[in-house]
C-alpha cells in the first residue's frame, strides 16, 4: 500500500467485527477498504467459545441487547452459508444444536427458575426441565443436577473457523489488509479522515470504523469525549478433546450456575469440548492462571464427572471489550466521519451478523437503521469537547 494511500472506508482492528464489517461495506459497493491491524483474525473471537445465546445469555435490564441477540441469531445461519460460499468453502463451525441451563442445588435452581419465569414474562421459547429430564438430554450430567431450562434456538460457532472465512471472504471481495498498528487518528477540522500507521504510512478514508476492542479508547488523536472507556474482561478457556468412540460426550450446549458460578461447555462436532469462561478484572493481563484452570475443572467435573478423563489439549486467555453500560456501541460518533463498532463485551461472536449489517447500511447510505438506536455511541456524549 503506497504512502497516502486513500479509501472508502478505513476499518481499525481485524477482529471478528471488523472484518465483517470490512466484507459487509464490500458487498455494499465501497470499492477502497483497508482494514489494519498488526495480527488480523486475532481479537477475543479467537478465545472465545462461540455460543450463540441470546436467551440463555440474558440478564435482567438487558431487553434492548435482547433483541439484537435474537435479531442477530436469526440472521445467523444464512450468513455462515454465504460466507462459506464467498470464502472459497471455508466452514464457519455453525451448529443448530440448542443450549441447556442447568443447575446442580436448590438456590441455583432458584436463581434459573427466577430467569424461566423472566423468559416467560418477554415471550421467549424457554421450556422447563426437571433433573431427569436434563440428564435424559444430557446422559453425561451429574445425577445432583436440579433442574433446569432447555432452550432450542441458542446454538453454536467455531470463532476460529469463523474468523478465517472472514479474512478469505474479504480477500475474494477485495478488502486490503494491512499488518499494522494505528498509532494516531488524523483529525482535521471537526472530522476523522483517517489514520496513520506504525509503518509511517498514513490512509486517509472517507469514514473511519474503529472496531479497535478494548484498544478503541485508547487510539492517540482520538478527541476526549468521544467514546467512554472500553474496559478489557479477561475470559480463561479450556479446550478438551473427545476420543472417537466416546463421541457424542455432549449434545448440545450446557450452560450452567455452580454455586453462584457461570459455566459453560461447548461441544463441537469434531471432537472438541471448550469450556469456559472465568470474568476477571486484571486490566490488560491475558496470563493463563493455574487459579482460573482449576476453578473451570473443578465446576466442570462437579457437573459433568466424566470430564476428567478427557485430554486437556489447550488454555488460552481473551478479552471481553465491555462498554460503561455492557452493551455496544454501533454507528456514527460525535466526531464526523468516525464510526464505532465496538464494546461488544459477552457478544461480539453473537453480534457480528447484525453488527456488519448495521454498520454496512451507514456506510453505504448515512442512515443508521432503528434497530441500533439503543446503541448509538452518543449515548455517552452530547459533543465533542473544543
Amino acid at each position: 500500500m503506497a504512502p497516502g494511500t486513500h479509501a472508502d472506508v478505513l476499518v481499525i482492528g481485524g477482529g471478528v467485527i471488523g472484518l465483517a464489517v470490512a466484507w459487509r461495506a464490500a458487498q455494499r459497493g465501497l470499492r477502497r477498504i483497508v482494514v489494519v491491524d498488526p495480527h488480523p483474525g486475532g481479537g477475543a473471537a479467537r478465545v472465545a467459545a462461540g455460543m450463540l445465546a441470546p436467551v440463555t445469555e440474558l440478564q435482567y435490564g438487558e431487553e434492548p441487547l435482547l433483541r439484537l441477540g435474537m435479531a442477530s441469531n436469526e440472521r445467523y445461519a444464512a450468513f455462515a452459508a454465504e460466507l462459506t460460499e464467498a470464502s472459497g468453502g471455508e466452514d464457519t463451525g455453525y451448529r443448530r444444536c440448542g443450549t441447556i441451563a442447568v443447575a446442580l442445588d436448590s438456590d441455583d435452581r432458584e436463581e434459573l427458575r427466577e430467569l424461566h419465569a423472566f423468559h416467560g414474562r418477554l415471550g421467549l421459547d424457554s421450556h422447563w426441565l426437571t433433573g431427569r429430564e436434563a440428564r435424559r438430554l444430557e446422559p453425561m450430567l451429574a445425577p445432583g443436577v436440579r433442574g433446569g431450562l432447555h432452550v432450542t434456538d441458542d446454538h453454536q460457532v467455531d470463532g476460529r473457523r469463523l474468523l478465517t472465512a472472514l479474512l478469505r471472504a474479504g480477500e475474494a471481495a477485495g478488502v486490503a489488509g494491512h499488518r499494522a498498528e494505528a498509532v494516531e487518528l488524523l483529525v482535521e477540522g471537526d472530522r476523522a479522515v483517517g489514520a496513520r500507521l506504525s509503518t509511517g504510512e498514513t490512509v486517509t478514508a472517507d469514514r473511519t470504523v474503529l472496531a479497535a476492542g478494548p484498544h478503541s479508547h485508547l487510539l492517540p488523536g482520538l478527541p476526549a469525549g468521544v467514546l467512554p472507556a472500553i474496559r478489557p474482561v479477561k475470559g480463561q478457556i479450556l479446550r478438551l478433546r473427545v476420543p472417537a468412540p466416546y463421541r457424542p460426550f455432549l449434545s448440545r450446549n450446557v450452560r450452567a450456575v455452580v454455586r453462584g458460578r457461570h459455566l459453560y461447555l461447548v461441544p463441537r462436532e469434531d471432537g472438541e469440548l471448550v469450556i469456559g469462561a472465568t470474568s476477571e478484572e486484571q486490566g490488560y493481563d491475558t496470563t493463563v492462571t493455574a487459579g482460573g484452570v482449576y476453578e473451570l475443572l473443578r465446576d466442570a467435573h462437579e457437573l459433568v464427572p466424566g470430564i476428567t478423563e478427557l485430554p486437556l489439549v489447550e488454555t488460552s486467555a481473551g478479552l471481553r471489550p465491555g462498554s460503561p453500560d455492557n452493551a455496544p456501541l454501533i454507528g456514527p460518533t460525535a466526531l464526523p466521519g468516525l464510526v464505532a463498532a465496538t464494546g461488544h463485551y459477552r457478544n461480539g461472536v453473537l453480534l457480528t451478523p447484525v453488527t456488519a449489517d448495521l454498520v454496512a447500511e451507514y456506510l453505504a447510505t448515512g442512515t443508521m437503521p432503528e434497530l441500533a438506536g439503543p446503541f448509538s455511541p452518543t449515548r455517552f456524549t452530547t459533543k465533542v469537547p473544543a
